[in-house]
């Protein structure tokens, strides 16, 4: 039997569309149409003798998701306390909670999984296809979209939607959810306004861009901000704030961008800080050259300590090309980056900062000397003060 919500869903769909009324701009039309078409179902089913919607509200919800939303996920999508939704085929649905993971009882059919994807892809001009069976995309929210396809994924696809929650923007929030101290908040906050170059580490789902998107709403007030990232994910806001995006092949297999031509057209805009969303190739070399031009940076990478996150920056230049030298990108990371922030997810699910390195400028042999400035376990190491160039030296890469 067709469940009531699915015929006044197909009404609505052809009453906006003989109205020309989009209901992605027009919600409130959307919704009066959806209203009436509800009722109207309600009136004739009781004129037959057939059975009525008993909830006239939660139909309304359901239909307006099936139009202008995101089907049955659309509620999974509205709920302010799930971090993250992935998919593994359309019968095994899961999300994450408060950094922890479960599974949920939701079922849907290979179909509806498709129709899905492909009303999340339709804003954004990108595609997923046989010939491009990876893609990664911005909802309107700005929620990240990562979806994998048969045949590079065995059996149906692959689909993540990672949200990014608008209580946790700012370095005050995080301060109230437990991920720092207020003491390292304040120092963080004065370092991003004194326009430091920051470094923010840590492993898959550890915090690292919504911890970067808190650092710029700490400045973003009195900085001309260029965020370059892959797939917009960084919520910067402020009166001066340019973010710009990277762009696939065409099926011609022309018009892509890359991070690497991004870094570069934003030095010509005239940045107070240059933001990389997240190094993980040869555009580390353009970010070391940008901030050794004296523009102020900040970025993500992926590393295990703070420490090793300095040693990956001074290895993925180069992959840029045979003529790049360690000993050239060692010294001039060495100058460039002012503090490194490492996060961490413990095992209750919680993200916080474990650490805070800052480079001292020296490289001893081909290694990076830092200080520590912060560890979780001890707190600052010098509470008498915020300089963050004090401390017991260390060389990255060496035992602590």
């Amino acid at each position: 039997m067709i469940q009531p919500s699915v015929l006044v869903a197909e009404r609505v769909r052809q009453r906006l569309r003989a109205e020309g009324t989009d209901p992605t701009f027009d919600s409130a039309a959307a919704r009066t149409v959806t209203l009436a078409e509800v009722r109207k179902f309600n009136d004739l089913a009781l004129a037959r003798g057939a059975a009525m919607i008993d909830d006239e509200a939660a139909c309304v919800r359901d239909v307006l998701a099936a139009v202008s939303g995101f089907g049955v996920l659309q509620s999974l999508l509205d709920d302010p306390e799930i971090e993250e939704i992935w998919l593994n085929g359309p019968e095994s649905i899961h999300v994450a909670r408060g950094g922890l993971s479960e599974r949920i009882e939701l079922r849907l059919t290979d179909s509806t999984l498709r129709d899905l994807v492909e009303r999340m892809l339709q804003s954004t001009g990108r595609r997923v296809d046989i010939s491009q069976p990876f893609v990664d995309a911005s909802l309107p929210d700005g929620s990240r979209l990562h979806v994998a396809i048969a045949d590079v994924v065995r059996g149906s696809w692959s689909v993540n939607i990672r949200k990014f929650l608008p209580r946790l923007r700012t370095l005050d929030a995080l301060v109230e959810h437990g991920a720092l101290s207020a003491e390292l908040c304040g120092t963080l906050r004065e370092a991003m306004r004194a326009g430091k170059s920051i470094v923010v580490s840590g492993a898959t789902h550890a915090g690292k861009t919504t911890f970067l998107g808190a650092l710029l709403a700490s400045c973003a007030d009195r900085q001309r901000i260029i965020t370059v990232e892959e797939t917009f994910e960084l919520a910067a806001a402020g009166p001066d704030v340019v973010s710009l995006q990277g762009r696939q092949a065409s099926l011609e297999g022309t018009g892509e961008i890359t991070l690497r031509r991004l870094v570069k057209e934003a030095l010509r805009m005239r940045p107070d800080r240059l933001v990389v969303g997240e190094v993980r190739d040869a555009e580390a070399l353009d970010l070391v050259l940008a901030l050794n031009t004296g523009v102020p940076g900040a970025a993500t990478v992926h590393a295990n300590s703070a420490a090793e996150a300095l040693d990956k920056l001074t290895l993925l230049p180069l992959l840029a090309g045979r003529n790049i030298d360690r000993s050239f990108i060692a010294p001039a990371l060495a100058g460039a980056v002012d503090l490194v922030v490492h996060c961490v997810r413990d095992d209750d699910g919680v993200r916080r900062v474990h650490e805070v390195i800052a480079p001292t400028g020296e490289v001893i042999d081909g290694r990076i000397v830092t200080r520590e400035v912060y560890i979780r376990s001890h707190g600052m190491t010098s509470a008498d003060s915020p300089s963050w160039r004090r401390g017991a030296p260390h060389r990255v890469g060496d035992a602590r």
